[in-house]
């Protein structure tokens, strides 16, 4: 627990160094924070806020900068965000409302991308909508050799195709027999319970119809475990001209690493996505995003009331914080509504 001046020279330090990107020293610390001390007063303070492990004193100065855990305490107990509305949002934000097009749903998600980059001058990134695990229709058609192809229609006009590879040379008119029969019996349900119910019917289905539906089940879940790898991420390049480690290769390559590869990011924001509202991870607390140097601000969106993906900015641990929780929160509610206007 910190009292109340330790709490105040926090705060003022953080916010100093979030604006300046210089070590602040104690001279800096008496005048920002308006508190009548001492220097010798400020000092121990500092001391103590160290050994706390809130700050830390670079070699090269004589200042101190914040640490993750100090970034976080500031975050959680010192940081106060106007909530933004849709109607009245900061100009920069409603001149990119515009950029939203709803009626092209497909090109939402790269525009968000680049929306969120534009407005953080860091990196943006967005799941893309999960598809739907329930088909409205299926149907088989006979390629030849052996080769089946499976199309799969969402309730929502979504249209995925898949072509299977059989040990039997199925006629259309078998592969007829079995469309209508999964159409008949399995329709409007999602994939996970057709193969629970498979399990319990297959003694009774004749054999091609329950290998054909078999088939379809394995062809629906590839089809909806591809649809969940889809992230756009924007604005990587400008992460090069972050002063915290513009001059680290190292680092910026192993974040370069991150973006290409997506894997770690995706788990991450599918994390964000299980939460309500702004999420922040600071300096590789996820455990997913392993960098001291980075932070995550992340929000899930919604279609039609109905959580789909999750969108948020990366950016040095050196953040305006309340800057980017309100770019998040305000760019998840345009894409809700983007995504959920009438069409």
């Amino acid at each position: 627990m910190l009292d109340e001046r330790a709490r105040s020279l926090l705060k003022t330090l953080v916010e100093r160094y979030i604006a300046d990107g210089q070590p602040v020293g104690s001279r800096t610390l008496s005048k920002a924070s308006g508190l009548e001390l001492s220097p010798a007063t400020i000092r121990n303070v500092m001391a103590d806020l160290e050994d706390m492990g809130l700050i830390v004193s670079p070699h090269t100065s004589a200042g101190r900068v914040p640490t993750a855990r100090g970034y976080r305490l500031f975050v959680d107990t010192m940081l106060t965000v106007q909530p933004l509305q849709l109607d009245h949002p900061p100009a920069d934000m409603a001149a990119a409302r515009d950029q939203l097009h709803p009626d092209q749903p497909q090109r939402v998600i790269a525009q968000a991308a680049n929306l969120l980059s534009s407005l953080s001058s860091f990196v943006g990134v967005v799941t893309a909508p999960r598809k739907s695990s329930v088909f409205h229709h299926i149907e088989f058609l006979r390629l030849g050799d052996k080769r089946v192809l499976v199309i799969m229609v969402a309730p929502d006009g979504d249209v995925q195709n898949r072509v299977i590879f059989t040990a039997h040379d199925y006629t259309q008119s078998e592969l007829v027999e079995a469309t209508n029969y999964l159409n008949a019996h399995y329709a409007g349900l999602a994939i996970d319970e057709v193969r629970a119910r498979l399990k319990g019917e297959i003694d009774q289905l004749r054999g091609e119809i329950a290998t054909l539906m078999q088939a379809a089940v394995q062809a629906g879940t590839e089809a909806i475990a591809d649809s969940q790898e889809q992230l756009v991420v924007s604005g990587e390049r400008n992460l090069l001209g972050v002063q915290d480690f513009g001059n680290d290769m190292g680092s910026l390559r192993k974040m370069f690493d991150l973006f290409e590869q997506k894997t770690q990011l995706m788990r991450l924001l599918d994390t964000s996505s299980r939460a309500e509202g702004v999420r922040i991870f600071i300096g590789g607390e996820s455990r997913v995003v392993p960098f001291e140097e980075l932070s995550v601000v992340s929000a899930p969106y919604e279609v039609d009331g109905r959580v789909v993906g999750t969108l948020g900015v990366i950016g040095p641990t050196r953040m305006a914080y309340d800057r980017m929780i309100q770019i998040v929160d305000i760019t998840s509610k345009l894409v809700s509504n983007a995504l959920s206007a009438p069409r």
